[in-house]
């Protein structure tokens, strides 16, 4: 299969990091779903009297996100108070598995005390009135614990969340199998993917030839267009583009209106719901080396950060018709996330006999 050779950009400015999975748009769809799936429902009720009167799960999908800083509007009170208690919420957004794995566990590289597994179990505790301080030691309070669920019953399902790459000096992928291999001498952290870099010219071409035309990108007058875009950026929210645009849908409503039309079968939460955040990360890890089938990374070049500090980026390959599978991808990630989320609530607040 044909491959598109990526290049460097010669700044290092377009490879910051960017954990807001799925994007806006993404994170909107899944709790969406979720709202449709669950109307009508006992548990709708119970998440209605969590939230502020107009809040929907839809509504309240990006508020994990809008707390790193200003870009959602100005910060609210209780954003704030949110931050000051939890100074490593940027964390709790993914874990950083290698990709090759085939399950998430307590131990081993990428996995920490915050990550998102167990940040979403403490999530499913709190909402089911688990009092044991050992599953809450962030203290979040039920309506925290509702709107971290909505988010991260997205992040989850985004594989670059859960499935992360190492490289060798050599370009080639490994999988360490101690933190302490992970030495930036022989083995690199990619930033979550974050420091794997597609050629932006090159992938609008690959665009142009295989996913219907969106809505046209307004120019910004003095901002100077990308050369480059990080792997993970382009699964944040590239893939949900062509998503939506591939099922003609131009909104998150649209989106959910057509994912559950017909008929709406919930997955069954087995046992204890607090057990589900082991069974998503695994599947992501299942998706997370589809995302990475044919993909491979060059050599790498030194790079400095905006504070000064040194790291290391790699130009990327990926098939020629790389936009066509991972936006399916990416849709039916979508899909488990609005269903699955819906399930663990339905599952936290059954319907009373």
């Amino acid at each position: 299969m044909k491959k598109l050779a990526c290049v460097l950009a010669l700044t290092s400015a377009f490879a910051s990091f960017d954990a807001a999975a799925w994007g806006r748009d993404g994170h909107k769809a899944v709790g969406a779903i979720a709202d449709r799936l669950l109307k009508g429902s006992y548990a709708q009720k119970q998440i209605q009297a969590l939230l502020l009167p107009g809040e929907t799960l839809e509504s309240i999908a990006n508020w994990a996100d809008c707390v790193k800083g200003s870009y959602c509007g100005p910060q609210t009170q209780e954003m704030l108070e949110y931050v000051k208690a939890n100074p490593e919420h940027d964390k709790y957004h993914y874990t950083n598995v290698p990709f090759q794995h085939d399950h998430y566990d307590n131990h081993g590289p990428g996995r920490t005390g915050v990550d998102i597994v167990q940040t979403l179990r403490q999530c499913i505790a709190v909402l089911q009135g688990k009092t044991d301080p050992a599953l809450n030691p962030h203290n979040f309070t039920k309506r925290q614990a509702l709107i971290l669920l909505t988010h991260f019953a997205g992040d989850i399902h985004q594989p670059l969340h859960v499935g992360a790459a190492f490289v060798g000096r050599d370009g080639k992928f490994v999988a360490p199998s101690a933190q302490e291999q992970i030495d930036e001498r022989a083995i690199f952290d990619t930033r979550g993917s974050n420091s794997l870099l597609l050629d932006v010219p090159r992938l609008s071409a690959l665009e142009a030839a295989s996913i219907p035309p969106g809505e046209p990108v307004p120019v910004r007058e003095g901002v100077p267009q990308a050369l480059t875009k990080p792997f993970h950026s382009y699964w944040d929210s590239t893939t949900v583009d062509y998503a939506f645009r591939r099922l003609q849908a131009r909104t998150p409503q649209q989106f959910a209106d057509k994912v559950i039309a017909g008929k709406q079968v919930l997955p069954l939460i087995e046992g204890d719901p607090i057990t589900a955040p082991y069974a998503w990360a695994n599947h992501s890890l299942y998706v997370a080396k589809q995302a990475f089938e044919g993909v491979s990374a060059g050599a790498l070049t030194q790079q400095t950060g905006k504070k000064g500090e040194t790291y290391y980026s790699f130009a990327l390959e990926v098939p020629q018709n790389y936009p066509v599978p991972s936006s399916e991808l990416a849709k039916q990630q979508l899909i488990k996330g609005g269903y699955n989320l819906a399930a663990i609530l339905q599952a936290i607040f059954p319907d009373k006999a």
